[in-house]
């Protein structure tokens, strides 16, 4: 295959996908609002029937549905894949009426950069290779739909159904955005996220010293906590908290949350060992506290397999005269982790450029918006 001309013809369908991400983030869907995300599961699914593509979809009770998009789908040979999420993190209306905008360059609205546009990457590449008669092997564009939250929502089935339906690949490539233009994700932090409930006894203000707060206890505790605060290492990050009912009355509850974050799955280990350390250690007499895990994102530690596929990639993109990657290290969490695992050859955030996600200003750059599916389209026509 002419790669060359393969580039072209991804270019020349930008103001195509220009249009058809600004109709997919148009649809709001946090990942709790299962009727969005599985609208934008259809919006792919129709998009897909036109250009003869098999469609799959993996049904949820809870979460949205995941969508499984297949060109190729007859040949024999090991798949090649890519995977982005529909869901986002975003409040319906946060953004305002309409929801997308546009400041120059940028695209600005709920998901377009995290990661609605790794979505529409992904077909795109798919279109511009099918426009080319590509027929070396089958490609899976994997749509998650409940990635923001963990897989919370089913339970670890929607991402345990991807990895499953990947096992063969020759390769994977998480459409995550890239922030830094060419920066893409060979490592990753873990994330555990927990809740503690502080159990006291309320009494009235007056006679405060008759009680025992449990605001107070979980002040102890989360002071200890906020102590890990290691870039490189762990993190602990209090983020929520509510307690008390008025204010001549000691409470008798306080819920806290904690955002923790680690490199490996020994310092997971500290973190589940400190934690309950900390939730049995008694500050105020009368007061006591459980501590649970609420949801589990395993973390990616560099894998010998991603690194040759990384340096396969750039030395094909040296032969191309494309620009290079270049690793970076991430301290968030995304499904590659689970691939990684798996034993999989990953890379991570090699979607469209942007920037400022799960804020008001996230935006995708629309001038370098074709760079991410000549990457992938590149990637799969050569591998």
């Amino acid at each position: 295959m002419d790669v060359y001309k393969l580039l072209e013809t991804v270019e020349s369908l930008k103001d195509k996908y220009v249009s058809f991400l600004k109709e997919v983030v148009e649809i709001e869907d946090p990942t709790d609002y299962k009727e969005g995300v599985d609208k934008v599961g259809e919006y792919f699914i129709n998009k897909a029937k036109e250009l003869g593509f098999k469609t799959e979809v993996f049904r949820q009770d809870v979460s949205g549905n995941v969508v499984v998009i297949t060109m190729n789908s007859s040949l024999g040979t090991a798949p090649f894949c890519l995977s982005a999420h529909m869901d986002t993190v975003h409040k319906i209306g946060y953004f305002g009426n309409p929801c997308v905008t546009f400041e120059g360059d940028k695209m600005i609205g709920p998901g377009v950069c995290d990661d609605k546009s790794g979505c529409v990457a992904g077909f795109w590449a798919m279109e511009a290779l099918k426009i080319m008669g590509y027929d070396k092997r089958p490609v899976m564009l994997l749509l998650q739909s409940d990635e923001e939250t963990s897989s919370k929502q089913s339970n670890k089935a929607t991402i345990n159904y991807i990895c499953e339906r990947a096992k063969d690949a020759v390769g994977f490539l998480n459409l995550e955005p890239c922030y830094t233009g060419n920066g893409v994700t060979l490592k990753r932090k873990g994330i555990c996220k927990l809740k503690f409930t502080v159990k006291g006894i309320a009494e009235h203000g007056a006679t405060c010293m008759d009680g025992a707060n449990a605001l107070a206890e979980a002040a102890y505790k989360i002071i200890e906590l906020e102590k890990y605060k290691d870039r490189d290492n762990i993190t602990m990050s209090c983020d929520v908290i509510t307690a008390g009912k008025a204010v001549n009355t000691v409470p008798d509850q306080c819920v806290f949350y904690v955002d923790t974050r680690f490199k490996n799955e020994e310092q997971y280990a500290t973190i589940k060992s400190v934690a309950k350390e900390i939730s049995e250690k008694v500050h105020i007499k009368g007061t006591s506290c459980v501590v649970e895990e609420l949801s589990y994102r395993p973390s990616m530690p560099l894998s010998q397999k991603n690194v040759d596929f990384f340096n396969w990639i750039n030395r094909l993109f040296n032969s191309l005269n494309m620009e290079e990657l270049v690793e970076n290290n991430s301290l968030g969490g995304s499904d590659a982790a689970y691939v990684t695992q798996r034993d999989i050859p990953v890379i991570d955030s090699i979607g469209p450029i942007g920037d400022h996600a799960h804020k008001r200003e996230e935006y995708v750059d629309l001038s370098k918006f074709s760079v991410s599916p000549k990457r992938i389209a590149a990637i799969i026509a050569n591998i």
